[in-house]
């Protein structure tokens, strides 16, 4: 039997509207009025004073990830269960080989790690950590299993490859018409500033922004457009976090080139205060790279995402127990890095950004729904309502407010970077091709029912 929801508001990059939808299996088969036949043989779900968003894509979590002398407490089994709880449909997640491993050995890897046991749809970018003549004949390969998307690092010494193989890697990836994201940061700088606090004995969780701080993000911002300029290249700038990296990428546009921005809800909602609590744990929670910033910072990402120099609101998803942050304690710098947010960042971004009349719906569709399928080769499969797409379905209430806790939660943490924050309305259902799989906070399905996603070429 076909389903019609009745009653509701399509949410599109382009707009909002009245509309019913109809699915038919796993796809949208028809929007606006039903005529009333098609409508008698339906089963019909009423979303009166809804909204109906595109299933969000995040298109950047760190699911399974060996890292920091620990792993990530979230697995793709739990990690997906709490993206599909929070309206994201798809994750587009890090296949990290190690340096000196072949590509096809981290691919391989990783759909072992997550086929079987996503909640939700998937894909993988590629990490490039090593470039030499067998890494760059394993492009070609990529391309045939689906992956159009990769990633390389300027900071960290086990995932860097140095300026001239950046270039080179970006010079096939054009070739391929592929496109890569880049994690920005002076690595060499951050070395040093580090040195310089340690010399002097200080080992407060605020040394972390201290010792990373925005101007040397927005360096590597600019170093790495010059390098992509060289290539004629595109480039993602991810977890884009100030003012300074964005004017960097601005300035890059206003050459000719073609550069795309990412940031997380984190950037988007929180400031640089939270690492200067009085106590150590609850401030070491809130370690990521690069970090948090300050409130001036928020108020530029929101005006470029207004404005759509901003192109994407991913979560950086990469969860640890408080255990795992203590490790950290007697070493700012081995605090394992990264916070959870897949379950949180629609309600999140709605309420800070729609909400707060920082943006509007049209913009969120874009950034959480829209924009990632275009940018990573998923639409217009998925990424929008529209007749033969995926029926990935997020219904959102405006009047179904609540209060976020770690507890209510069903990622494998035991905290939550929102605690105690007041949404505005909240996902009432989520559909995954055309079932539903979640209702009123509760993940309804017990068998994990996502599946792999090759995927195309950049169409943003």
């Amino acid at each position: 039997m076909k389903t019609l929801l009745r009653g509701g508001y399509v949410v599109s990059g382009r707009g909002c509207r009245r509309a019913d939808v109809l699915i038919d299996g796993e796809k949208v088969e028809m929007l606006g009025h039903i005529p009333p036949e098609l409508a008698a043989q339906s089963e019909v779900v009423d979303v009166t004073g809804c909204m109906l968003f595109p299933g969000f894509i995040d298109a950047h979590t760190h699911f399974d990830l060996d890292v920091c002398n620990t792993t990530t407490a979230d697995d793709f089994e739990s990690g997906s269960k709490s993206a599909i709880r929070g309206g994201t449909t798809t994750v587009i997640d890090f296949a990290c080989p190690n340096k000196g491993e072949s590509l096809a050995y981290g691919l391989d890897l990783w759909h072992k790690k997550a086929d079987g046991k996503c909640y939700c749809d998937y894909g993988f970018h590629m990490t490039i950590d090593d470039w030499n003549e067998t890494i760059e004949r394993e492009i070609d390969d990529m391309y045939a299993e689906g992956i159009s998307s990769f990633k390389m690092y300027m900071t960290y010494p086990a995932m860097m490859i140095g300026d001239e193989a950046m270039y080179k890697a970006l010079k096939k990836l054009k070739e391929k018409g592929g496109i890569c994201g880049v994690h920005c940061e002076n690595s060499g700088v951050i070395d040093a500033l580090v040195a310089e606090k340690k010399a002097k004995g200080e080992n407060a969780v605020s040394c972390h922004p201290q010792t990373r701080p925005d101007y040397l993000e927005a360096e590597a911002v600019g170093r790495i457009l010059r390098i992509a300029q060289a290539a004629e290249a595109p480039v993602v700038i991810v977890h884009t976090t100030n003012a300074a990296a964005l004017s960097e990428i601005d300035q890059a546009r206003t050459r000719g080139q073609v550069v795309y921005s990412e940031t997380c809800p984190q950037y988007l909602a929180l400031d640089d205060s939270v690492y200067y609590q009085e106590d150590w744990l609850s401030s070491a929670k809130f370690v990521c790279s690069p970090p948090i910033r300050k409130k001036a910072d928020q108020d530029a990402l929101w005006a470029g995402l207004k404005e759509g120099r901003v192109n994407t609101v991913s979560t950086d998803h990469c969860s640890f127990t408080t255990q795992q942050k203590l490790v950290g304690q007697g070493d700012f710098t081995t605090i394992p890095g990264g916070l959870p947010g897949v379950e949180t960042r629609g309600e999140v971004v709605y309420t800070t950004g729609v909400a707060a009349g920082r943006i509007d719906l049209p913009t969120l569709c874009r950034a959480l729904s829209e924009n990632p399928a275009k940018l990573y080769g998923l639409y217009p499969r998925k990424g929008v309502l529209a007749p033969g797409s995926d029926a990935d379905i997020v219904i959102y209430d405006p009047g179904d407010s609540h209060v976020i806790r770690a507890e209510d939660c069903v990622a494998n943490v035991d905290y939550n970077p929102y605690e105690g924050f007041v949404t505005a309305g909240g996902i009432r259902e989520v559909w995954l091709r055309g079932r539903k799989t979640v209702e009123n906070g509760k993940v309804l399905d017990t068998v994990p029912a996502g599946m792999y996603l090759a995927r195309g070429k950049c169409d943003l």
